[in-house]
């Protein structure tokens, strides 16, 4: 991630300093969804934004209204500029809680309450749990985004006004079962999988995703790659149905758990990548545990098994004297 915007310079106009402020401020939201993929780059962000509505116009919308409630929520309550909000840490979740409830409630004014209500709660929980964490010095990640969206998703059916009108979210494997793997399902669910950390199914708009991820950094576009095949790797090994591997539904998480212990939140040796490694292969097999508890209840994945895993895995680092935290 990249360091906080430099302080103001005395010497610099008052009208060039203000036109510096505004554009400080409106990079938050590019940046914002930017951090979904842990990155702090607003070129990176923008490209993401673009990929979004190449999905469909509802989620840029709805992904870009999240975004922006979420931050402005956290600015209206006093969060750290130059420590948070500079940076995008503080619109992240607000992305996703906005194009998940889409995608599960479609394009509704009661979704747009549901989204900026989702989003102010998720800011107000990310705050929370920063004070629980602290102790642990774990971060985050996108817990808020899972618990809001869970709890929505989950509380949805009892509201006729909020589920009258829900899309289905059946995997794609209840219409084409079986374990058979193809190419086709190979190389998409390689693209799939980095584009499903924003729930996009269509390989091209992963492939824009990692496009993103490329201009924040060479490595960090490979990172994920892998990561996504390793997730992959790790389903078909299993015997998880082809078409949910086809899907990226397996790779997601991996996608974001190879991210986070390999450069983000853990220092890069040859020792970490491995740790990274088990990391990935752990969230991808953790998905469907994930999956099969919150079908009870009628929740869905998320990025639960992303946030249990790396949890798990930053929480030991203390104690393995041949990994070390980054920074």
């Amino acid at each position: 991630m990249s360091s906080a915007p430099a302080p103001p310079d005395p010497s610099e106009p008052t009208v060039d300093r203000q036109r510096r402020r505004v554009l400080d401020h409106l990079l938050t939201i590019p940046k914002g969804i930017a951090q979904v993929d842990f990155q702090a780059n607003h070129w990176t962000g923008l490209v993401f934004l673009a990929a979004l509505f190449v999905g469909g116009w509802q989620f840029g919308v709805f992904g870009l209204l999240g975004t922006v409630a979420a931050t402005l929520t956290a600015h209206l309550f006093g969060v750290s500029w130059r420590d948070r909000i500079s940076l995008g840490l503080e619109g992240f979740c607000g992305t996703l809680i906005g194009v998940s409830l889409v995608l599960y409630l479609d394009a509704r004014w009661m979704t747009v309450l549901l989204v900026v209500g989702g989003a102010i709660a998720g800011s107000v929980l990310t705050s929370a749990l920063r004070v629980i964490l602290a102790p642990y010095d774990l971060p985050t990640f996108t817990a808020p985004f899972c618990v809001i969206t869970s709890v929505m998703v989950i509380g949805g059916p009892s509201f006729d006004r909020v589920w009258a009108e829900h899309a289905g979210t059946a995997p794609p494997s209840a219409t084409a079962p079986g374990t058979a793997m193809t190419w086709t399902y190979f190389w998409k669910g390689i693209f799939n999988g980095v584009g499903q950390v924003f729930f996009q199914d269509q390989w091209y708009v992963g492939l824009i995703f990692l496009a993103g991820l490329v201009i924040a950094g060479w490595v960090t576009g490979l990172v994920a790659l892998v990561s996504s095949l390793i997730g992959l790797l790790t389903g078909w090994a299993l015997g998880a149905q082809a078409a949910d591997l086809g899907a990226g539904l397996y790779g997601y998480n991996s996608v974001l758990t190879g991210l986070a212990l390999f450069g983000t939140f853990v220092a890069v040796t040859w020792v970490s990548a491995v740790y990274a490694v088990i990391g990935t292969v752990a969230a991808a097999g953790v998905t469907a545990g994930i999956g099969t508890l919150f079908e009870v209840v009628g929740g869905h994945t998320l990025t639960w098994p992303f946030v249990l895993v790396t949890w798990v895995f930053l929480a030991a680092v203390p104690l393995l004297n041949k990994i070390e935290r980054a920074g």
